[in-house]
């Protein structure tokens, strides 16, 4: 290596009257070099320097060791020390030493020999004033190290201590980002300010402490451009609230700043704080990164924590986990001796152990799991017994414990172990882990079992997918008796909630193997994979698949209709078949009586198979359903016999006294069809027409307003002139019944019956008339008379809601028909209205 020495001082004047100057150069360094160096090397004595120190108190100026990168890439090394007045006496005179470093600064590439500021009282270092005689030849390398007093070193780490963590935080991010803050020390001594960098450097991969910028002094921090700033106390001031700028470190004058969480910058000081700084050389050495990988950054927290806590360095929770998670996957990096101190102190007690560590040595101890000797995992083991019995956790792997240690623990925990086992606050998949670690030192808790099934099953009824974890079920796969219980209690959970039963083997493993009989968690299992398809040949194989019979277990059908329907009834046509299949008292036992009750009243309108279905239900007894149920099942049964015509009288009053029972919406409307549409047959009741306009029921006159205009009532109407006349007359009688009459027999006139009759060609209007004038009394002439325009409109006014029967009513009507008087055109006054509806 040829490395150019430059120096730099005051002279006499020379030819452009400047007294400062390149006085010594190596040969072939350009000028081009000179002049960017003479803007970097020069020095500023202290505000408060005597204008003519003596010679002691020069050796008490700061010295200015700094390193420059060039705008070519090249370093510049430089040693600037005052040596006195100028020779006006207004400036400080100085001798700068410079050392050019032609090698580009590069954290890319490896970077050999000693670092920039191990030169730090170099004996190398030109005295106080130019050699004798130029040029002068270059260096071989950089100046060898100064002496290093250890023991004053020691002292400064242990007095900055508290600002270590931060300081190197600060280093790293400067190692990583362009645009970090500088960082600021404030120092009345600048060997102290080295010590700094040295400290920052010795943290740092050997190829980035090549090319960390710094001055050891500088009289203008502001103007410094170098990634580390020694300064005097005086020249600091100010610069503390500029965080953006800068990070300043004053010891003497403020608190420790904030470090960032940052477990890497906080392991290095605590190695720094424990003086076994060689650790920073040999973790250069481990691997870092996931594993596999040749390296996961320089500033990986893992392999340096593990060293430190291998060499008995106490780390923080966050240390002592990265330490065992770099551990677990580069468990071959580190030898037996360094494992079992890792161990063993990962296992000391600590007040600050965190989840993350806990976790974090659980994966050690797995990973050394039939690897390492039991000497080296046991402290491991007897950590994550210990903690899971006290705080939770999951239970370390089988067959890691000696007898020993095994007998040892076992008597030291089994009180904590069983107050923790019967403490219900535990959360169940922490009991499971403790019955596994009871297994594990051979403590019985038989006793405690069954509560422990219990919670378990409830938890996984109601959460399986937070319920059922690693530890569930490797404890379900280890302990036989504790799965028999935990699969007993979930079929009795199972039959009262077959949906979550069905969840929980949706997203779970587990599944219900074992010599129990476990029908409903059986069912439970093969729903999933069933629900598809014709639903009765569902329900037969799900009842086939629970293993028993009806009459052992009664219940089995309750839970395969809910498997199969969830909350929803099936349709009338899938009931009447279970029925059908199955037996009443099946369905009895099995409490899926109402059920069914539901999926005929539940029906739509019209629909047979629920009559079928309500007919059959109340033959084998329907005392034990809810009234409004029952009424809805007699609603249904009082359709089918109009529609089989097996009907005795007053079934509108039946129809009406059941609507007012509370019966389902759709079976009312159902049954209110069927009474319409027998109201509306030919060979309708006369009393049970009466009852009806008497009724002022709303929706029963609804559903008769409804059937009357369907087509079939309409044809009717058009081809039999007996049937129309017949309409015509229940349909203008009665005018006092009720407003909703009322507006009923208006509406059927005007909307049902009047487009039948203006489409009637002459012939058949003829005929309809001979049929009124059979009727006997004045309807023919009514007729005739609502037929006229306007006449109708006066006769609804004179006769709508009034109550009054009319004068000329004839006495030979049917009795339905004149009960409220013959509808007389003249009777009316004129209104202008033609009859038809607004």
């Amino acid at each position: 290596m040829n490395l150019a020495q430059l120096h730099y001082t005051s002279a006499p004047p020379g030819p452009d009257g400047s007294g400062f100057r390149f006085t010594a150069v190596s040969p072939g360094v350009p000028a081009s070099l000179l002049r960017e160096a003479e803007q970097l090397i020069g020095y500023e004595p202290p505000r408060d320097a005597p204008p003519r120190p003596s010679a002691d108190e020069l050796g008490s100026f700061p010295q200015a060791l700094s390193l420059n990168v060039l705008s070519d890439g090249s370093r510049l090394l430089a040693r600037s020390v005052y040596t006195g007045a100028d020779y006006s006496g207004r400036w400080g005179n100085f001798h700068a030493h410079a050392i050019h470093l032609p090698q580009p600064a590069d954290a890319d590439r490896p970077a050999g020999g000693q670092l920039p500021i191990t030169a730090w009282g170099s004996p190398q270092w030109a005295a106080d004033s130019p050699p004798a005689g130029a040029p002068v030849p270059p260096l071989a390398s950089v100046p060898a190290p100064g002496p290093l007093d250890l023991g004053a070193l020691a002292a400064f780490v242990a007095a900055r201590g508290r600002w270590l963590a931060g300081f190197f935080a600060d280093v790293r991010r400067l190692a990583e980002e362009p645009a970090a803050p500088q960082l600021v020390l404030v120092e009345r001594d600048s060997e102290a300010v080295a010590w700094w960098i040295m400290l920052a450097c010795s943290v740092l991969p050997h190829r980035r402490g090549q090319w960390l910028t710094f001055t050891t002094y500088t009289r203008r921090p502001q103007l410094a451009r170098q990634q580390i700033i020694g300064v005097v106390p005086e020249d600091g001031l100010g610069l503390a609230g500029q965080e953006q700028r800068y990070r300043v470190y004053d010891a003497a004058r403020a608190a420790a700043p904030a470090p960032a969480p940052d477990p890497w910058a906080q392991t290095a000081a605590r190695i720094w704080q424990a003086q076994r700084q060689e650790l920073f050389a040999h973790v250069r050495r481990l691997p870092s990164g996931p594993p596999g990988a040749s390296s996961g950054g320089p500033y990986e927290a893992g392999p340096l924590a593990a060293l430190a806590l291998a060499a008995g360095v106490g780390l923080d929770s966050s240390g002592r986990a990265a330490a065992a998670d770099w551990a677990a996957g580069h468990r071959d990096a580190l030898d037996d001796v360094q494992l079992h101190a890792l161990a063993r102190a990962l296992a000391r007690p600590a007040g600050d152990r965190g989840p993350e560590e806990a976790a974090a040595s659980g994966r050690l101890l797995s990973a050394l799991a039939g690897w390492a000797p039991p000497a080296v995992s046991e402290p491991l083991v007897e950590l994550a017994v210990a903690g899971a019995v006290r705080s939770g956790g999951a239970a370390p792997p089988a067959g890691l414990l000696g007898e020993p240690a095994r007998l040892r623990l076992a008597a030291e925990l089994e009180p904590e172990l069983r107050a923790a086992l019967t403490d219900p606050a535990r959360e169940p998949a922490d009991r499971v882990a403790l019955l596994r670690v009871s297994a594990q030192l051979g403590v019985d808790t038989e006793a405690l079992l069954p509560d422990v099934a219990g919670q378990l099953a409830r938890a996984l009824i109601r959460d399986p997918e937070s319920a059922y974890g690693e530890a569930v079920g490797a404890a379900l796969a280890e302990l036989p008796r504790l799965r028999e219980l935990v699969l007993d209690r979930l079929d009795g959970l199972a039959a009262g909630d077959p949906a979550a039963g069905a969840r929980l083997f949706a997203v779970t493993p587990l599944r219900p193997t074992g010599a129990g009989a476990l029908p409903h968690l059986r069912m439970c299992a093969q729903a999933p994979g069933a629900a598809a398809g014709d639903r009765m040949k569902v329900l037969t194989r799900l009842v086939e698949c629970s293993g028993v019979s009806l009459e052992e277990d009664p219940l089995v059908l309750r839970t395969a209709m809910r498997l199969v329907w969830g909350a929803e009834p099936p349709t009338a046509g899938e009931a009447w078949l279970a029925l059908s299949a199955l037996g009443e008292r099946a369905h009895r036992e099995a409490g899926t009586w109402e059920s069914l009750a539901r999926a005929a009243v539940s029906a739509p309108a019209g629909d047979g198979d629920a009559e079928a279905l309500a007919v059959e239900l109340l033959r084998h007894g329907s005392a034990g359903l809810p009234a409004p149920l029952r009424a809805s099942l007699l609603l249904l049964e009082l359709a089918r016999n109009l529609r089989i015509r097996e009907i005795g009288p007053g079934w509108v009053r039946q129809a009406m006294a059941l609507g007012t029972a509370g019966p389902s919406p759709t079976a009312r409307e159902h049954a209110y069809a069927a009474v319409a549409a027998h109201l509306l047959a030919e060979d309708r009741p006369e009393s049970e027409l009466r009852a009806l306009i008497e009724s002022n029921d709303a929706e029963l006159l609804a559903a008769y307003r409804r059937e009357a205009r369907q087509p079939r009532v309409a044809d009717r109407l058009r081809l039999d002139p007996r049937y129309a006349a017949e309409c015509f007359a229940t349909w203008s009688s009665q005018p006092q019944a009720g407003p909703v009459w009322q507006e009923a027999r208006t509406d059927l006139l005007d909307g049902v019956l009047r487009p039948v009759v203006r489409s009637l060609p002459a012939p058949q209007l003829a005929a309809l008339e001979e049929a009124l004038a059979r009727l006997g009394g004045r309807w023919a002439e009514d007729f005739r008379g609502w037929q006229r325009p306007g006449a109708f409109g006066r006769l609804r006014d004179r006769f709508g809601g009034s109550g009054r029967r009319g004068a000329k009513g004839g006495t030979g009507n049917p009795p339905l028909r004149g009960a409220g008087g013959p509808i007389a055109p003249g009777d009316a006054g004129g209104s202008g209205d033609d009859g038809r509806r607004p």
